[in-house]
């Protein structure tokens, strides 16, 4: 259990219906489509207007006139008064549909829809294949993701497809995590000799003698930064931490399995990399976790790939690693009027050298503010500091929200000038839909705070500020086999059933709080 929380934790007594503690036979996807207080038709209307933007120039597995009855087969469905977070969480839906795409060996999710020159055969990119796993890891027919992995890991003939370790990966992370929404051991498990393979890889192509991995910025998908280059061998906090996320999921997946061995060892390459990246890529002047270069010196500059460590929950907790998170609301730092920049704003090359097409010295990008995001759930969820709060998460998620129109409506892009809120290739078709980035994980797990667990506890810790909203639901989350209902009514007028914060399972009470505070029932 976590220690340290500040907030009170109410733990209440259920009855758990499990064939075994670890429920492993229990995933029953005939639960899906059974939400218990939003009704799916009510939000239709959004599909209707995203259907009416645009000229459906790329058609693939589900066109936009089949797009909401996917939808309501799939989605959660989210309510809140603020019409613009409501309206992006569908976007995202509607938008995400657009990348599942139809092959000769099954599904594949795209991160353009345009064909791009170097990505793989059926367009295929790995460079946001995790974020692609935790977003889809919430949709009910689990198809399409593990369709898509499936390709990745043994669509060429039987072996990894040629380009999956052109970019860095945290895979392995991904799939554990997505585990922990489904109860899906067995997927799990299949997937388990290639993730211990996938590793070895890594490991004899980017290993240092150190321990610690390298990575040139391009293909961390982080081209032109302020740290790196495209030929440039450093040792980068996104790698390192992709790494160590990988080898601590590794080592529970080896559990799951009953291989003790494998399990002691990827533990034990899991701390080792804590400790690399705690003394090597920390900054104690700076006070920030930096990229190492080549000549074993540190950048001298922060970036947003500093945040990620935590993203894994790689930093240890009371070391004052946290203080690293001032900077976000610092606009030296990383607080910009459209969200967190890639780049501190007080360094002299901030934006003055990408190339103009893929410039990471400074602009924001959805893929690195969805990385943070998640990085800043965990510190509020798993850290015991007074650095940051539920209002600067809220803050961010609101900014997130806001940059993500264009020319007034819903709009998904590469990346985005961090004052003018402009999309730097928005009138480019590479960059529409753009599916680089997650949002309504953030969302679940965020905002309504839903965290998945391996137990059949479900704890649910929203960072809404309690005076921001007086009400919001989250309806038909398919976990763990159950539907899962999250509402919060200030008044109790609006959804009926009393005043205060409420959990339901397959439509009945587990936990009711008379506040927004982190909730465990058990």
């Amino acid at each position: 259990m976590l220690q340290h929380f500040k907030h009170k934790i109410i733990t209440l007594s259920i009855v758990i219906v499990c064939i075994n503690s670890s429920c492993k036979s229990t995933v029953d996807h005939s639960q899906k489509g059974k939400s218990v207080i939003l009704k799916e038709k009510n939000f239709k209307h959004y599909v209707d207007y995203f259907n009416t933007m645009e000229d459906e120039n790329l058609k693939f597995a589900i066109p936009n006139d089949s797009a909401w009855v996917w939808m309501e087969k799939n989605i959660p469905l989210f309510e809140c008064p603020q019409q613009n977070f409501e309206e992006i969480y569908y976007f995202r839906w509607w938008s995400v549909r657009k990348h599942i795409k139809n092959t000769p060996q099954g599904f594949a999710i795209t991160e353009f829809l345009v064909d791009r020159s170097y990505a793989d055969k059926y367009n295929m990119i790995s460079c946001a294949l995790g974020h692609h796993i935790n977003e889809f890891r919430w949709v009910h027919d689990p198809k399409y993701i593990e369709q898509d992995v499936k390709l990745w890991y043994r669509g060429n003939d039987g072996k990894p497809m040629n380009k999956l370790y052109k970019f860095s990966s945290w895979t392995a992370d991904a799939l554990y995590n997505r585990y922990l929404v489904n109860k899906d051991e067995k997927f799990l498990l299949d997937l388990y000799p290639d993730m211990v393979t996938d590793y070895a890889v890594w490991e004899k192509d980017r290993q240092r003698k150190d321990g610690l991995f390298w990575q040139h910025d391009v293909k961390d998908g982080m081209e032109e930064s302020l740290s790196g280059g495209r030929k440039v061998q450093n040792a980068r906090p996104t790698i390192n931490s992709y790494m160590y996320g990988n080898a601590i999921a590794i080592s529970k997946m080896a559990e799951l399995k009953g291989d003790k061995e494998t399990e002691t060892k990827f533990k034990a390459k899991a701390d080792v990399l804590q400790q690399l990246v705690e003394t090597k890529l920390w900054n104690s002047k700076s006070e920030f976790f930096e990229t190492l270069t080549e000549k074993d010196t540190l950048a001298q500059v922060r970036e947003a790939i500093g945040f990620i460590p935590w993203y894994f929950n790689l930093p240890e907790k009371n070391k004052g690693f946290e203080k690293a998170w001032e900077q976000i609301k610092d606009e030296k730092g990383f607080s910009a009027p459209f969200g967190l920049t890639t780049a501190e704003r007080r360094s002299p090359r901030f934006r003055t050298h990408g190339t103009g097409t893929c410039e990471w010295d400074g602009a924001i990008w959805p893929f690195a503010s969805s990385q943070t995001l998640t990085a800043l759930a965990n510190v509020l969820n798993n850290y015991d500091q007074n650095f940051v709060a539920k209002p600067d998460y809220f803050k961010q998620m609101e900014l997130y929200v806001q940059s993500q129109y264009y020319r007034g409506k819903p709009y998904l892009g590469e990346y985005l000038d961090e004052t003018t809120g402009y999309w730097l290739m928005g009138d480019r078709e590479r960059s529409r839909y753009y599916n680089h980035s997650t949002f309504n994980d953030l969302v679940i797990t965020g905002l309504v705070g839903l965290r998945p667990r391996a137990d059949e506890k479900i704890e649910v810790n929203p960072l809404v500020p309690q005076e921001k909203w007086d009400w919001f639901c989250l309806d038909n989350v398919l976990y763990h086999g159950n539907i899962i209902t999250i509402l919060w009514d200030k008044t109790g007028e609006k959804y009926k059933k009393g005043k205060g914060f409420r959990i339901f399972k397959n439509g009945k009470e587990i936990a009711v709080s008379e506040k927004l505070e982190r909730v465990i029932s058990e």
